[in-house]
């Protein structure tokens, strides 16, 4: 088991090598730099020797394989560098904006991991065929639609014509409401139906069948034996959904005006502002990493068989 978790460590850095020097790659491709959109404003009265300069302040006056490994060896030593458009280092501006970013993210998870196995729960239960119909064909169009415009729906409904949830200067709690169950809806949907999926092919064992014969009603047979075993899949898709989650995060917050990484990142594209865009894939990614890694820890404590595995490896 030491051994596995190791091994998943090691696949854990590599996720996160690959996409810095992905990220890396993509965002010098892209025309002009954060340097020249900033410094370049005629009204700054700048040289093109003082402009120069500036760019090899930042680094932007060396070869590009240069710059790789500079920046590279200083996010080893956890500099991310600086933010050519705030001017400020850009662990300053993670640590100003990443915890209201948290504040939405945190509960929409959690609210998708209720939410959606709990739908699906209801709809495995006996009389319940119309729920059950509709969690096996609706996800499939809820999460084909834009985070932005199912926020934009909700805020018509919840706060423009049932006056439920204001928008216009909320209260702490009451201004994540909406935020938070639009950032749930495109995870807890598809997460109700894999759920309910493998509810359906655990059901099929042959040991349900078996305790079946002894005589266990079904409900029994579906908390005591069912869920457990079906909820394998579940947290493998939570994990690979976690990006999703935090990319809608960014959106959503653009939305219903949040001050988080998402009106950051939006300054930063605007900007081309490499070193923040870079340092918000890296939180995608390390939380992706991260997720995933516990949910790999967690399942051979609901299925045996699975650490009998890890310890053969």
């Amino acid at each position: 088991m030491g051994r596995y978790v190791l091994q998943r460590l090691a696949q854990g850095l590599l996720v996160l090598w690959a996409a810095w020097t992905l990220s890396f790659i993509l965002l010098q491709l892209l025309p002009g730099d954060a340097v020249m959109i900033k410094f370049l404003d005629p009204s700054l009265g700048l040289s093109a020797e003082q402009i120069d300069q500036m760019r090899k302040v930042y680094g932007e006056g060396v070869p590009v394989w240069q710059q790789y490994f500079s920046a590279l060896a200083a996010v080893l030593h956890g500099n991310l560098g600086y933010s050519v458009q705030l001017g400020v280092p850009v662990t300053q501006v993670l640590a100003s904006n990443f915890p209201q970013t948290l504040k939405l993210v945190i509960p929409g998870f959690l609210l998708a991991l209720i939410l959606g196995p709990g739908l699906a729960i209801l709809a495995a239960l006996p009389g319940l065929h119309l729920l059950r119909n509709a969690l096996l064909s609706v996800p499939s169009l809820l999460v084909s639609l834009p985070v932005f415009w199912t926020g934009i729906v909700l805020i018509q409904i919840f706060s423009f014509q049932l006056h439920w949830v204001s928008v216009i200067d909320p209260s702490p709690i009451g201004g994540m409401i909406l935020p938070v169950i639009t950032l749930a809806i495109p995870i807890a949907a598809p997460l109700a139906q894999i759920f309910l999926r493998s509810i359906d092919q655990v059901r099929t064992q042959p040991f349900i069948a078996a305790a079946r014969s002894r005589g266990l009603s079904q409900l029994r047979v579906l908390f005591r034996h069912v869920l457990r075993n079906a909820s394998l899949p579940l947290l493998t898709v939570a994990g690979l959904l976690l990006g999703e989650l935090i990319a809608g995060a960014l959106v959503t917050e653009t939305v219903f005006g949040l001050n988080g990484l998402g009106e950051v990142t939006q300054q930063a594209v605007n900007a081309q502002d490499v070193n923040v865009l870079q340092a918000v894939v890296m939180i995608s990614a390390l939380a992706y990493v991260v997720i995933n890694l516990l949910a790999d820890l967690v399942t051979p404590l609901l299925d045996p068989r699975l650490k009998t595995a890890y310890r053969g490896r």
